[in-house]
């Protein structure tokens, strides 16, 4: 067992785990928060979380220079380089998260790509895909799927590596894509700390399109108190979002990361 074990750390890389003193990485790595002075204890929040990160070099740089640390990133497993990536990014101040490819209804149209965790798998296969993503680079407070409509409805695949991820003090961000998706059902039931989004903001990667939807996402944030926004590393997006961001505060809403708004 002890050479499986040393095997794995070998093939997979650090994989992220509960520290001996009850440390998880959901909190060592989550962003410090504080309520800006001036703003009410009320103000409305909202967390943004960009995807699709670390594969395009000059996307990813154009996001960490571009985008406040308030703001959220997640990294697909694809990049090179992750681990100076994601470093240089919570340098910067943003809270980093794993992308991990998962089934969506049209697989193999529709290929999130290598290692994608599959309903056709078995749970150890699947867990091991896993691994293999958690392995490629090291300080995310969480993973969030990459497409997966498919995977997540299906409970008999979903909840093994909603516990493995759980079991390595991970919080889990279901993207809000699809309606039928049990990640949240299933995380609240493992008593996982979790988060659902609430706007998908570039579905229509247009200028004019992203400003409806931040605005929507604004009328969320008020009428709820909080709001997550969920959106890719598109330069329209990076370019709406960061321009969008310098207003919030003359408008009374709180820019807050990911980790601020889980429960």
């Amino acid at each position: 067992v002890g050479v499986r074990r040393r095997a794995l750390r070998v093939v997979h890389g650090l994989l992220p785990r509960v520290a001996p003193d009850g440390s998880k990485p959901r909190d060592v790595y989550a962003r410090t928060f504080r309520v800006p002075t001036g703003s009410a204890p009320s103000a409305p929040r909202i967390a943004v979380l960009i995807g699709g990160l670390g594969i395009s070099q000059q996307g990813t740089a154009d996001a960490i220079a571009r985008l406040p640390g308030a703001i959220s990133l997640a990294f697909a497993p694809y990049g090179s380089d992750l681990e100076r990536i994601v470093a240089r990014a919570r340098a910067d101040g943003h809270e980093a998260f794993l992308q991990v490819p998962m089934e969506p209804f049209d697989y193999p149209e529709n290929d999130p790509g290598p290692k994608t965790l599959l309903t056709t798998l078995s749970s150890r296969q699947n867990t091991e895909h896993l691994h293999w993503a958690m392995g490629r680079f090291q300080g995310y407070a969480g993973i969030v799927n990459y497409m997966g409509g498919k995977f997540m409805a299906s409970e008999a695949a979903a909840t093994p590596i909603l516990r493995e991820a759980h079991k390595r003090g991970l919080m889990v961000i279901d993207d809000g894509t699809s309606a039928r998706s049990l990640v949240p059902q299933i995380a609240t039931s493992l008593q996982q700390p979790n988060l659902r989004g609430d706007v998908h903001l570039d579905r229509v990667p247009t200028p004019a399109e992203l400003d409806a939807q931040l605005a929507r996402l604004e009328a969320r944030a008020r009428e709820r108190g909080f709001a997550l926004g969920i959106g890719s590393a598109l330069p329209v997006t990076i370019e709406r979002v960061a321009r969008w961001a310098r207003t919030l505060e003359s408008r009374g809403i709180v820019l807050v990361p990911v980790s601020a708004g889980v429960t």
